[in-house]
């Protein structure tokens, strides 16, 4: 267990009523979380959180017991209500994600948009985030570039089209259950081109594995499926 040091503790302001606070997380390492958000987090009422467990796991490391709701895909339109009901009554509430910082991706918008829709405050506590860490680890000049997030299951050819006459890198958020198959369809959409394959960042095993995307493809094999991934392509 870790806990914030006592004069930054002192420091920083109480969670304030009926505020939701958008808290980022750890993208693997623990200790990436900022103390203000373990703050945040050690004192708002309740959390609502993409996965119970995960969030769990991160409340024990640093020994903060909180009522937490889960707020997955599936779920988060039947909890909209209940959950800002409970804001609009004075109650303060943090929203996470399982990795890095929410609505990018995950969820947690569909609530962000209902609490300004009725007035409600929200503010943002800032943190990791794996798009913009596997950017400045690839290199490429990033002084624009495009987040594509996942790709849809249907009608990729028509997003690679799209992407391939960006004049820009482009990130794509990619699972270890079709990493070989995105980085083939990459190369034939991209052939030529530098492309950076990011894995389990910040944890003990993160690879970036940096070259050309013919490079890659023709050793496909050695890409581990494990853990999840981050393209970017040097476009």
């Amino acid at each position: 267990m870790e806990n914030i040091p006592l004069k930054i503790e002192q420091s920083l302001k109480e969670p304030e009523k009926g505020t939701l606070y958008i808290v980022s997380t750890p993208i693997g390492n623990l200790k990436d979380i900022s103390f203000r958000a373990l703050h945040i987090l050690r004192n708002v009422d309740f959390i609502v959180a993409e996965d119970t467990r995960v969030t769990s796991n991160l409340l024990n490391h640093y020994g903060i017991r909180k009522r937490i709701i889960s707020n997955y895909s599936k779920v988060e339109n039947s909890r909209l209500k209940m959950i800002t009901d409970e804001l609009l009554n004075g109650m303060t509430v943090a929203l996470t994600s399982d990795a890095g910082t929410p609505c990018i991706s995950d969820p947690g918008t569909v609530l962000v948009a209902e609490c300004v829709k009725l007035g409600i405050n929200v503010r943002a506590i800032p943190g990791a985030s794996s798009l913009i860490h596997s950017l400045v680890l690839s290199g490429y000049n990033n002084k624009r570039f495009f987040f594509q997030g996942f790709l849809p299951l249907k009608g990729r050819e028509n997003v690679y089209l799209y992407l391939r006459d960006l004049k820009m890198p482009v990130i794509i958020f990619e699972s270890k259950f079709r990493i070989r198959k995105t980085l083939k369809e990459i190369y034939e959409y991209f052939p030529g081109r530098l492309v950076t394959v990011s894995r389990e960042l910040t944890k003990i095993f993160e690879e970036n594995i940096r070259g050309k995307i013919k490079d890659l493809v023709r050793d496909i094999n050695s890409i581990k499926e494990k853990g999840e991934f981050v393209i970017v392509i040097d476009n």
